[in-house]
């Protein structure tokens, strides 16, 4: 069977890492989990200060499974293992589950997520998966999305990368899962006001805005897991941009 890290940005004692290892390696995966030390959400693929520093690590056993901690980001532990810093290197790559979903075009931001694209960056094909919750409680549904998408991701080009999400609820009470685009997130809006201090800071606001029809936003809504394909840095073949500032220097 693959060799599959596991990763997260929550930290390699939070509860998602802890109940989904177990059951991707009774599935008879050859589990490695390498996650950051603390909490590390919202760090998207930062690994700034990688190279020629030794990293500080922790690790503990539970249920079988061997998890360690590094002092670091979730895009630097993948980075760490696939190459091969603890063992062999992993044939997929499973981010999550992370408490909390990884909707719509802020998944820029999301250390689950980045995760997984850099792992494709490297070559390795990997699914992020997330709860709609801040405190699930069923775990145990999206260990099983989790484990299905590997079964298919494995036979999939290298590279290959979803973003799943599951609603928090029992596996027999899913409405389904649905390919879903990425919404632009009408929940909550960013507002940029004073703390009483007076130093400049961010709030987030809830709305009642109605999500898009077809989004990750709309269908989590409506109890579907979703499950969107998604790609990382690529360049637009498109020459227009330096054909025109070569005329401008050249004017």
């Amino acid at each position: 069977m693959p060799r599959v890290l596991i990763t997260n940005d929550d930290g390699y004692l939070a509860p998602g890492i802890r109940a989904v290892a177990p059951a991707i390696a009774q599935l008879g995966y050859d589990v490695l989990v390498v996650a950051p030390l603390v909490d590390e959400s919202g760090v998207g693929s930062a690994r700034a200060g990688m190279v020629d520093r030794p990293i500080r690590t922790a690790s503990e056993e539970e249920n079988g499974v061997t998890f360690t901690g590094i002092e670091g980001t979730p895009a630097l532990a993948v980075t760490m293992a696939v190459a091969g810093v603890f063992g062999p290197r992993p044939d997929l790559v499973l981010s999550g589950i992370n408490r909390g979903l990884n909707i719509g075009v802020t998944i820029f931001h999301s250390g689950t997520v980045a995760a997984a694209l850099t792992a494709a960056s490297m070559g390795v094909s990997a699914v992020a998966i997330s709860m709609d919750s801040d405190d699930p409680r069923h775990w145990p549904t999206a260990a099983t999305v989790a484990g299905e998408a590997l079964g298919w991701i494995r036979d999939e080009p290298a590279g290959t990368t979803l973003t799943i999400n599951v609603p928090d609820r029992p596996l027999d009470q899913l409405a389904g899962v649905r390919h879903a685009s990425l919404a632009v997130p009408r929940r909550t809006v960013l507002v940029g006001t004073t703390a009483p201090t007076g130093e400049p800071m961010i709030t987030l606001q809830r709305t009642d805005a109605t999500p898009v029809a077809g989004t990750d936003e709309a269908l989590l809504r409506e109890g579907f897991v979703t499950v969107t394909p998604i790609i990382g840095i690529r360049e637009v073949r498109d020459d227009s941009a330096a054909t025109a500032l070569a005329k401008r220097l050249t004017a």
